[in-house]
């Protein structure tokens, strides 16, 4: 994994807590990241979202007003601003079916409380200079939900080969 920075793109950290904001922030400074936007509750983030055309966002799954994951919901439209835009969610609740309702509604990547400065980098790493192709079927709409991707054959892929792959260029491109 290479060195990168996110000095050039727009992030929006979306959490209830200001403490959390705060440590992210400083986080995502250490990697560069200088126009970070805050909200405190997913109804914030969205707005935010529509109006202010961010690359990436961050969000905690627990919130008042629109929680994490109805956010993503929203987000994951097809008649969205962006809906492809990378979803990293955190939180501190991470039994398996909340992870697997954040998969299920689009999410990148799921961390779990308290991040630790490497597994957010690995995750924005994997989310922006090597992201996943979205998948398009009657049910689902967002990144793949496996991991090891390029090898698929069509017999390989859930619902018999019947969905639609898109490919998604890096936000952050590492020169060789």
């Amino acid at each position: 994994m290479r060195n990168f920075d996110l000095k050039n793109l727009r992030t929006l950290v979306v959490d209830d807590n200001v403490h959390m904001r705060r440590i992210l922030r400083t986080l995502l400074h250490t990697m560069g990241g200088r126009n970070i936007i805050e909200a405190e509750d997913g109804a914030t983030g969205l707005d935010i979202y529509r109006t202010q055309s961010p690359d990436l966002i961050i969000t905690d799954y627990a919130m008042p007003i629109l929680n994490g994951l109805e956010m993503v919901n929203m987000i994951r439209k097809p008649d969205s601003p962006n809906p492809y835009i990378p979803i990293l969610m955190i939180s501190s609740f991470t039994e398996k079916h909340r992870i697997i309702n954040a998969r299920d509604a689009g999410v990148n990547e799921f961390l779990k409380k308290p991040i630790s400065a490497t597994l957010l980098y690995e995750r924005l790493y994997i989310s922006l200079v090597e992201p996943r192709p979205f998948i398009k079927t009657q049910s689902y709409f967002g990144p793949c939900r496996r991991r090891n991707h390029k090898s698929w054959t069509d017999a390989e892929r859930r619902g018999n080969g019947q969905c639609e792959i898109i490919e998604i260029e890096p936000l952050i491109k590492i020169a060789a």
